[in-house]
């Protein structure tokens, strides 16, 4: 839990603690993220050779950065409906549709910038 009182540097300290626990979390649970991080893993290195400006380069890997923070944000939001509860519910349903479909866009958006850059 976070420390209210923490201030300045030591609350920076802590914010980076909670992060690194918030990556290893999803790696854990979520096997969409870790699919999202092997995409990035093989794609940044063509990112790099096939871009041919900067910007390019920077489109192709960002596209894969956006498609995991979606998973992240995605990824959080299920996790509050399941704590919530587990039994069916329409807005849990739909909070969860909801998240899977921001996944889907940042991902039809990675797929239209690669194919916009490379051919």
């Amino acid at each position: 839990m976070a420390n209210p009182n923490a201030k300045g540097v030591k609350r920076l300290i802590n914010a980076c603690f909670f992060s690194v626990a918030g990556f290893k979390a999803t790696w854990t649970h979520e096997e969409a993220f870790r699919q999202e991080v092997i995409l990035f893993v093989v794609t940044t290195p063509l990112a790099i050779w096939l871009g041919e400006t900067t910007i390019e380069r920077l489109l192709l890997i960002g596209s894969i950065v956006l498609v995991m923070l979606v998973e992240l944000l995605n990824s959080a939001v299920e996790a509050v409906v399941d704590r919530v509860g587990l039994e069916h519910h329409e807005l849990s349903g739909r909070a969860k549709d909801i998240g899977s479909a921001a996944v889907m866009m940042s991902l039809v958006w990675a797929a239209v910038t690669w194919t916009f850059i490379l051919f």
